[in-house]
């Protein structure tokens, strides 16, 4: 299916890239999110207890992805062609253009090994689908979902994010 809303085609945004992020995963950070989702295990504040439970530092809670490209980006670790455009803005900018709403449809992880206090992770992204839907009350939605790789500092994958919204015009 096409990637159109009222008419305009945002379908030539599939496999553009994300600019690049790279974030340090600090631990007062990682316990204020485990707190903001209730998740009181103390493996998510505690060294000790994450040493009890297996791991070499404090562990993230399992949806921190989501929140950690706004911790932890210091300027001077960017790489250089972090500043680039967001094709995110663009595609929203195009769909919204004649109204309608942005929805948060969906996310998911994948995990190459867990993600840890003290790791220095670098993204690298990309559009991955743009499709559409007839909406159940009538009109279109536009789905638009993108893929972002973390890499540790050795170029290891740790984590993927699918992440997923949707236009509803």
């Amino acid at each position: 299916m096409s990637g159109e809303s009222e008419g305009m085609s945002v379908d030539r945004y599939v496999g553009a890239s994300l600019p690049p992020q790279t974030v340090v995963v600090e631990r007062g950070p990682v316990a204020a999110f485990a707190e903001a989702v209730t998740d009181d295990d103390p493996v998510f504040r505690d060294p000790g207890a994450a040493a009890e439970a297996g791991f070499d530092a404090i562990p993230t809670p399992p949806t921190w992805p989501m929140a950690m490209h706004h911790w932890g980006a210091f300027p001077e670790l960017q790489p250089d062609d972090a500043g680039g455009e967001h094709p995110m803005w663009a595609i929203i900018g195009e769909l919204t253009a004649d109204g309608g709403l942005i929805l948060h449809g969906e996310e998911e992880f994948v995990y190459h090994r867990p993600v840890l206090v003290g790791d220095v992770l670098t993204s690298s992204g990309r559009v991955s689908e743009i499709y559409t839907k007839d909406g159940s009350g009538g009109g279109t939605m536009t789905f638009v979902v993108t893929e972002t790789d973390w890499r540790d500092e050795d170029g290891e994958p740790v984590v993927t994010e699918i992440r997923t919204i949707i236009h509803r015009g």
